[in-house]
């Protein structure tokens, strides 16, 4: 683990920083945090089922040449459907505006470093902003990140604007010449009125090892409707932590599927802030694992003004020597009445080494709300497999049948018909389901 802390301190000692104030204290901040807690043990409470420790207990090399990834190393990982998106490529954490493609017009999408884009017309929504995740992630991890945020992107879907063209980010490693860690990092701002839908992936080129820290923050204003799309399909040899922090500032609409297939160690921490009257929260997650993939989703809905409803459901297949933990944690302030708030978590698991650690939470502090919250951990139903078989379906066909059912509530989600069909295809293909 001193490799680990050594490499981000001698980076943030030789780093040269030129933004203002505000980013420099975000910076500072994280720096001294992460100095202090350095990375999370399974001591702490909200690391107690993820060992990240050993994940990050490997060389790693934090920058690199980026001009080593080509565009046709970008072609062979594009999305269906990205002939008519924005595409924005990360190269080991760093936006790569050479290799992106926007199609967008400049009065509908905005792109800028955050050390530009603080010095101009959205220096407010930086400061008020940049950062809000770590009142809810006081980790070393989302410390590590801050340090470096003043190096992230910041992104506005501009006022009364519905973009035609969805926004596609490939977060691309190069671990082709040695171990990566990368830490890409953007804010992203909808405007009043405004509509985007956003798709994330992750790719490892080579055979290191990798580490991605990413924190995306997302500010979500006055009739706003934002829709997120993550796909996690890498190999054993890449791991990450991946943060996604909404924050609901005005009366808005907000839908998250997140779709988990493999990797080594994968956290995912989805928080929804609802900071505005009325606000409307969908999260929805499949993690269909095998191998020796840990996935971990650590989930936060805060209710902070009333009349808001949420709507969380999170589904796993787990087989093989797979490990899956569900942390989903409810708040509902003092102030949040009328508060419509569900959360779900349902497990299969197909063998006997498998394992799933759920524990779904519910913190009520206000006296006229509806709110519940379950659990559900098993194997498949024989009833419905033994219907099945006794119709002439065989005993592998009937298992596809019935965990593809079970998976598609959440593949149903996804309102972005490519990325929809993709999702389907591949989650099909995993558990041998001809389509």
């Amino acid at each position: 683990m001193s490799d680990v802390k050594e490499l981000i301190q001698n980076k943030f000692s030789k780093e040269p920083f030129g933004g203002n104030g505000s980013l420099q204290a975000l910076s500072q901040q994280g720096i001294q945090l992460f100095n202090e807690q350095g990375i999370p043990t399974v001591k702490h409470e909200e690391w107690k089922y993820t060992r990240i420790s050993g994940v990050l207990n490997k060389p790693f090399t934090y920058a690199v040449d980026v001009t080593a990834v080509t565009a046709a190393d970008v072609d062979a990982v594009r999305l269906p459907g990205h002939e008519t998106a924005n595409e924005l490529v990360f190269i080991n954490g760093i936006y790569h505006a050479e290799l992106s493609t926007i199609r967008s017009a400049a009065d509908e999408l905005v792109i800028l470093p955050l050390s530009e884009a603080v010095k101009g017309e959205y220096k407010s929504i930086i400061d008020g902003n940049l950062g809000h995740s770590a009142r809810y992630h006081a980790d070393g991890i989302n410390a590590m990140s801050n340090a470096f945020a003043y190096q992230g992107l910041f992104i506005a879907v501009k006022k009364n604007k519905v973009l035609k063209h969805p926004l596609y980010c490939y977060y691309i490693n190069d671990a082709r010449i040695a171990g990566i860690l990368s830490q890409p990092r953007t804010l992203i701002h909808v405007g009043v009125n405004a509509e985007v839908f956003l798709v994330e992936e992750e790719i490892t080129l080579g055979a290191g090892d990798s580490f991605t820290n990413r924190v995306s923050e997302l500010v979500v204003e006055e009739n706003a409707n934002v829709h997120i799309y993550k796909i996690q399909n890498e190999d054993s040899h890449s791991s990450c932590v991946k943060t996604t922090h909404v924050r609901q500032v005005g009366v808005s609409k907000v839908n998250s599927v997140t779709l988990t297939l493999n990797g080594g160690m994968i956290r995912n921490n989805l928080n929804f802030i609802l900071d505005a009257p009325g606000c409307e929260s969908h999260m929805y997650g499949l993690y269909c694992v095998k191998g020796e993939t840990h996935v971990d989703n650590h989930t936060i809905v805060d209710n902070v003004m009333p009349n808001s409803f949420s709507n969380e459901l999170y589904k796993g297949i787990v087989d093989e020597n797979a490990t899956a933990v569900f942390n989903g944690k409810i708040f509902v302030r003092q102030d949040a009445q009328k508060t419509n708030a569900y959360q779900s978590n349902k497990n299969i698991l197909l063998s006997d080494t498998a394992s799933v650690n759920t524990k779904p939470q519910l913190e009520i502090f206000a006296d006229d709300v509806k709110c519940s919250h379950g659990c559900t951990v098993g194997r498949l139903d024989e009833e419905a497999l033994f219907y099945l078989k006794a119709r002439g379906i065989g005993d592998m066909e009937a298992k596809a049948l019935l965990l593809h059912a079970f998976a598609g509530e959440v593949l149903e989600k996804i309102e972005l018909e490519p990325i929809r069909a993709y999702a389907d295809q591949i989650i099909s293909e995993r558990l041998g389901f001809e389509l």
